[in-house]
């Protein structure tokens, strides 16, 4: 007898989207948590669901916030391998030229993509960040153009980018809920936490010019858990900070913007992570890795997919919830070859109560072709023989 011959393909799921804001809501007053900020938003890092919020769609200046996106874009850049951490970026007389927070960076000096990440997460360099920029971009502008673009597949739909930095020129502008939704896009690459969550650090060690970092974020050395992100002010924009921290597998996001001065600034951020804390928790459904489902594909070459999670995917609840309560009903769209990279297979559905509280798409990491004539014939007689 003929042993069953499957091969499976890994499909890795995107995350968790679709949890309406109105499921957990918040404080009684919409202006408890952050009473001096003139917006912000606390939200749920893993799944999106919004804890709090004010004004969070108001557009506002975002200051040097701006350079969660320039990370992200890094980030991604070196995820596509079109980056690698010890690349040399050398910098232009634009970008030596910036002022404001910077590592003065010279015209013509050479630094590796990791410092220069590390200046722009810790120093909230300016020099750096348009560095980079250039060399990703080509120019600041181009990449200023690759930022809104990006911006727009994540539906940032209150953002619009005019540089990478986050200095003051008209038309710059985001909110405290598109803030932190690319926030959450950059907490998926888990390294930028090493940069982040830094309070001081070195460049150029071993040079007749070592520079030391401060991190502009106090609250990664005074809040528990706390790892990131940014801090931004102008005097137009006042004192601003996307801020995340982390206990157990619980990971939650705090914006503020337009906030009178850093101490109100961090109180209020440290305020609304301990509401956060204080009245949630998570449930870990899958570990990274872990699979989640495993579907059939008709003529298909494989035959067989299989769904696992690209990261940990967990569910948001109130603390003394029932963790049973929850649900999971898979529906799969259908599924004829050929199937395309990218391709939504269906979704998982988190069910509480009766109605869908969460929504997760199932995405195809690679394409599928339709098996050819061998391998259908084989297929016919495994069936057969088994």
């Amino acid at each position: 007898m003929w042993k069953r011959f499957s091969i499976l393909i890994s499909v890795f799921c995107l995350g968790i989207v679709s949890i309406p804001a109105a499921v957990f809501a918040g404080p009684d007053s919409s202006s408890d948590l952050a009473p001096n900020a003139r917006s912000a938003v606390l939200l749920d890092a893993d799944t999106g669901a919004v804890i709090f919020e004010k004004n969070g769609h108001d557009k506002l200046p975002p200051a040097s916030i701006t350079k969660v996106m320039t990370m992200l874009l890094i980030m991604e850049a070196i995820e596509r391998g079109q980056l690698k951490w010890n690349d040399q970026v050398s910098v232009s007389e634009n970008a030596a030229s910036k002022g404001g927070s910077q590592i003065f960076l010279e015209p013509g000096e050479q630094m590796s993509v990791r410092d220069m990440l590390k200046g722009i997460a810790v120093g909230s360099a300016n020099d750096a960040s348009a560095a980079m920029a250039e060399k990703l971009g080509g120019s600041e502008q181009q990449f200023a153009e690759m930022m809104n673009t990006r911006a727009k597949e994540l539906g940032m739909n209150d953002t619009k980018f005019q540089n990478s930095n986050g200095l003051p020129v008209p038309d710059h502008y985001s909110s405290a809920h598109d803030i932190a939704i690319m926030s959450r896009e950059l907490l998926k690459h888990p390294e930028i936490t090493k940069f982040t969550g830094l309070y001081q650090d070195y460049l150029r060690q071993g040079s007749k010019k070592p520079f030391w970092l401060v991190n502009t974020n106090k609250l990664v050395r005074f809040y528990p858990g706390l790892d990131g992100l940014k801090t931004g002010f102008t005097d137009e924009a006042r004192f601003c900070l996307t801020a995340t921290a982390k206990r157990d597998h619980f990971r939650v996001i705090a914006v503020v913007m337009g906030e009178p001065d850093t101490k109100v600034r961090n109180a209020e951020v440290s305020q609304m992570l301990d509401y956060a804390f204080a009245q949630f928790t998570n449930r870990l459904f899958y570990k990274k890795g872990e699979v989640i489902a495993k579907v059939r594909v008709e003529k298909g070459d494989p035959e067989y997919i299989t769904i696992r999670a690209h990261h940990p995917i967990s569910m948001m609840m109130k603390k003394g919830e029932n963790p049973n309560g929850i649900r999971k009903v898979i529906k799969w769209r259908s599924l004829q070859v050929p199937i395309k990279k990218g391709q939504v297979l269906g979704t998982m559905e988190f069910h509480k109560e009766g109605r869908k509280v969460a929504e997760l798409e199932l995405v195809s990491s690679s394409n599928i072709g339709r098996a050819g004539f061998w391998t259908s014939i084989k297929k016919v007689l495994e069936d057969t023989l088994f």
